[in-house]
C-alpha cells in the first residue's frame, strides 16, 4: 500500500513539492517503504517529541515567563541539531546512498538548501539560549556568592 501523500496517493495534491523530494532522497521514497527502512519512521517519531518540547518552550516562555523554559528550549534545538548532523553524517557515510543519484543542481536546491536550513537555524538556536543559560548560571552563582558572603559578616 502507497502511503496516501506520495506519488499516486489520494492526498498527493495536498503535498505537490514532496513528489520532487521523494526522488530527490530515497530514503522519504518508495525505495526505503518498499526495503522496510524504519529510520524515516524513527526520525517522525522524534520530531513528534521534539514538537512537543517546542511547544512547552514557548508556553513556558513567552506564557508563563518560567526562567527554566530556556533549558528546555536549549534542550529541544540540541535534539534538533543532533538529528540533523546524524542524518547528513549517515549520508556521508553511506557514501550518499540515498541522495548521490542527483545532479549537482537538484542536490544543491532541493537536499542541501533546506537540510542546511536545519542545521543553521538550531545551530543559532543552541547558540542564543546556551549564552542565556550561562548568563542565568553567572548570575545565580553570583548571587549564591553574595548570599553566603552575607551570611559571614
Amino acid at each position: 500500500m502507497r502511503p496516501r501523500s506520495m506519488i499516486g496517493g489520494d492526498l498527493h495534491w495536498i503535498w505537490e513539492p514532496y513528489g520532487i523530494y521523494q526522488n530527490v532522497d530515497l530514503l522519504y521514497g518508495i525505495p526505503a517503504l518498499e526495503e522496510g527502512n524504519g529510520f524515516t519512521n524513527a526520525q517522525s517519531l522524534m520530531n513528534i517529541f521534539e514538537t512537543i518540547l517546542n511547544l512547552t518552550y514557548l508556553y513556558l516562555a513567552h506564557i508563563s515567563s518560567w526562567p527554566p523554559a530556556t533549558l528546555i528550549g536549549f534542550g529541544s534545538a540540541s535534539l534538533t541539531l543532533s538529528k540533523t548532523i546524524l542524518y547528513w553524517a549517515q549520508e556521508y557515510f553511506c557514501g550518499y546512498c540515498a541522495v548521490g543519484q542527483n545532479d549537482m543542481k537538484s542536490l544543491i536546491v532541493y537536499w542541501i538548501i533546506p537540510n542546511g536550513l536545519w542545521l543553521l537555524f538550531p545551530s543559532l538556536i543552541v547558540y542564543t539560549l546556551g549564552k542565556d543559560l550561562c548568563a542565568q548560571l553567572v548570575f545565580a552563582d553570583r548571587s549564591a556568592a553574595a548570599l553566603v558572603e552575607g551570611k559571614k559578616q
